[in-house]
């Protein structure tokens, strides 16, 4: 085998995690009278943490400390309410655990709550990943590489070694600016049309596709 460690995206690449984004972002919105927006809004909105979301999502000329006041109150929802509506994709789950069956280690990076991705991972994930990191205090998000070179140390990896597999142009600039190779992957939150746009080289249209890249 060519790679040693699979690190994935987690929203829009193993968890559909988008209708409680939808639903914690406009409780968060009319909790301070602002208009709400549309699920397709949101789907474009996310992949640079949350408190980009929110920024994205509420109105122009909206003052920063409103803004962090919504922040509040999303995380406050979210963190109670972030396994309502959320799911692994189909047959994600089959072919983590059979990539790691054959040896290679698995990572999750995400742009999310450091919290929130540690609890969702050892829900529906759970003993699937060697290490799991969401957005932690002081260390730049992603597409900064600093989270993917952090896991590389921890499980003594070199850039070679690994690939990274997103959903999200801002997966492909993480793992550019890592030095990793990316595996796009079509049924997240961007489209195929999309991600050939912003560069994507290598995108699969259903899970199972990564066994024949990766074990191949």
């Amino acid at each position: 085998m060519k790679y040693q460690l699979a690190i994935f995206d987690l929203d829009g690449t193993i968890l559909n995690t988008l209708e409680d984004l939808y639903f914690a972002m406009n409780y968060a919105l009319r909790e301070k009278h602002l208009p709400e927006r549309s699920l397709l809004e949101i789907k474009q909105f996310v992949g640079n943490g949350i408190l980009q979301l929110i920024k994205r999502a509420v109105p122009v000329g909206t003052s920063e400390e409103e803004i962090m006041q919504i922040h509040k109150i999303f995380r406050a929802y979210y963190s109670k309410h972030c396994k309502d509506n959320t799911a692994p994709y189909q047959n994600i789950i089959k072919v983590i655990q059979e990539l790691r069956n054959a040896g290679i280690k698995t990572a999750v990076i995400s742009n999310k709550i450091d919290s929130a991705v540690k609890l969702l991972c050892q829900e529906y994930f759970p003993n699937l990943f060697d290490i799991v990191t969401g957005e932690i205090q002081g260390r730049p998000r992603k597409p900064a590489p600093d989270a993917v070179y952090a896991v590389l140390q921890t499980l003594n990896d070199t850039p070679e070694q690994a690939i990274y597999i997103g959903d999200s142009e801002v997966d492909l600039q993480t793992a550019k600016n890592a030095g990793l190779p990316c595996i796009s992957v079509a049924w997240g939150f961007r489209d195929e049309a999309f991600l050939k746009a912003n560069g994507a080289e290598t995108i699969i249209s259903e899970p199972s596709a990564l066994l024949d890249l990766l074990l191949s």
